[in-house]
């Protein structure tokens, strides 16, 4: 491929990756960014190396939305080992505890997990990126340090039940943002009296995208010429992954103001809540906030 510029180019958008096992999301990310040779590129919300699935990756000027993709729901298939308690709540941890669960019957187990269906409250991992102090947890429990972490607000959407045979649990869970899919089968194994720990894990749907839209790391490799034109095919405009987000049109005096970070007058007037700009040739501008009164603030604008 030619590399004019030894910085990268000036490319905006999103990659919908397929993030494969073993990797974590930053080396996922930065495999991405050196492939399309972008000058700026960041993910949204990291993936366990553990996890497989859909990691949406930002190039250039999309990584100002990355915060908005942020609030979506997720979905996941999980599968989760009873009797076995892991230090890091997955398969890629030390063992510390096992305990018996051939009494449970497969009744047992799916009410169990389905009676976490609903808004509850969940104790993040240690092994996990939440700070305490500006230090990441998982940096903590690699010391051997355990510090208590208050519960959080979470809602399971669904849970559906796929299998249950040898202690291995199988669900499809939907959940909102924040949910940790290892404290929950942790908590179904708690809840069971035999622990339980994550051995497989792939996030299948993140907000409106479903893993069907995806592309994998060794296919984006295959599509690589030295024009980058097959391998750009695969960029989504960053307004394309904000469906929930309304659209509001400026006239050429408001696109100027909001260019250099003045308050607009809109016509809408309702309630407080985010916006996407454009332009009146329909060219994205980046994210707004509409006041109830239609005064709309810019937030992360594309200029």
């Amino acid at each position: 491929m030619s590399r004019r510029n030894p910085k990268g180019r000036e490319i905006n958008g999103i990659v919908l990756l397929d993030k494969d096992t073993g990797l974590s999301s930053n080396a996922a990310l930065q495999k991405v960014k050196r492939l399309f040779f972008a000058k700026k590129a960041g993910h949204t919300g990291s993936l366990d190396p553990l996890a497989s699935g859909i990691l949406p990756i930002c190039l250039g000027q999309a990584t100002k939305v990355a915060q908005f993709l942020l609030d979506d729901d997720k979905r996941y298939f999980v599968r989760g080992k009873l009797g076995q308690i892991s230090d890091t709540g997955d398969c890629e941890g030390k063992i510390i505890q096992t305990q018996v669960f051939d009494h449970l019957s497969k009744a047992e187990v799916i009410e169990a997990a389905m009676s976490f269906k609903g808004d509850i409250l969940q104790i993040p991992p240690m092994y996990s990126a939440l700070k305490k102090d500006g230090q990441p947890l998982y940096k903590l429990a690699r010391q051997g340090i355990e510090i208590e972490r208050p519960a959080r607000p979470v809602s399971i959407h669904e849970i559906n039940f796929i299998s249950y045979a040898e202690g291995v649990l199988t669900l499809e869970v939907s959940c909102s943002k924040g949910t940790y899919i290892r404290s929950l089968i942790q908590d179904i194994g708690d809840k069971l009296g035999c622990g339980a720990h994550v051995i497989e894990l792939r996030r299948t749907g993140f907000a409106h995208i479903d893993i069907s839209e995806t592309i994998t790391f060794s296919q984006l490799e295959q599509l690589a010429t030295h024009d980058y034109q097959q391998l750009d095919a695969h960029i989504f405009p960053s307004e394309n992954m904000l469906p929930k987000i309304d659209n509001i049109c400026l006239n050429a005096e408001q696109v100027d103001d909001i260019k250099h970070g003045r308050v607009v007058q809109s016509d809408v007037q309702d309630k407080a809540y985010k916006v996407k700009l454009f332009d009146q040739n329909q060219t994205f501008l980046g994210i707004g906030e509409l006041s109830a009164d239609g005064l709309i603030q810019p937030k992360r604008l594309f200029v």
